[in-house]
């Protein structure tokens, strides 16, 4: 029964993992082409707009990721709600492990390989927001030392 759940689970997670790492690169792009020049009067929010926006877009990539482990969960028949499904998902996904719902005896290892998965996909949103902030920090620093070009650095 373990290899059997992991060769459902296997799949998703490569999906999950294809999507992470298709929306991680999008959101640090995102963010370098629409980095505000510092010292071009801007202000503040538009320092932010585009640092709110890739994030929000990792949120929608892991909302995703979390949809698609509830789908393969009502699509093995472990849950009858939807709603059921996705939250027992999202517990599994993040690692909270409330207990509160847990899946038959047959597909029970799916939850710990979801957590792994989940855990893993966290981290790469946690590395590509660090990225974004240490082009920030970048841009900041540069743009302190040389103001005549706008905050980007001089070629």
């Amino acid at each position: 029964m373990i290899f059997v759940n992991f060769m459902i689970g296997l799949p998703v997670m490569l999906l999950c993992l294809i999507l992470q790492t298709a929306v991680a690169f999008w959101c640090v792009r995102y963010y370098v082409r629409h980095a505000p020049n510092i010292g071009s009067g801007q202000g503040f929010l538009a320092g932010i707009r585009p640092l709110i926006v890739a994030l929000l877009a990792m949120m929608l990539g892991t909302m995703v990721q979390i949809m698609l482990w509830g789908g393969l969960f009502l699509w093995l028949g472990e849950f009858e709600q939807a709603y059921d499904a996705v939250y027992h998902s999202a517990v599994n996904f993040t690692s909270l492990g409330y207990g509160d719902i847990v899946m038959s005896r047959e597909r029970r290892l799916l939850g710990p390989l979801e957590a792994v998965n989940g855990v893993l996909m966290l981290g790469m949103s946690a590395a590509a927001m660090m990225a974004i902030v240490q082009h920030m920090i970048t841009l900041l620093r540069d743009g302190r030392a040389d103001t005549t070009t706008g905050g980007r650095p001089s070629a």
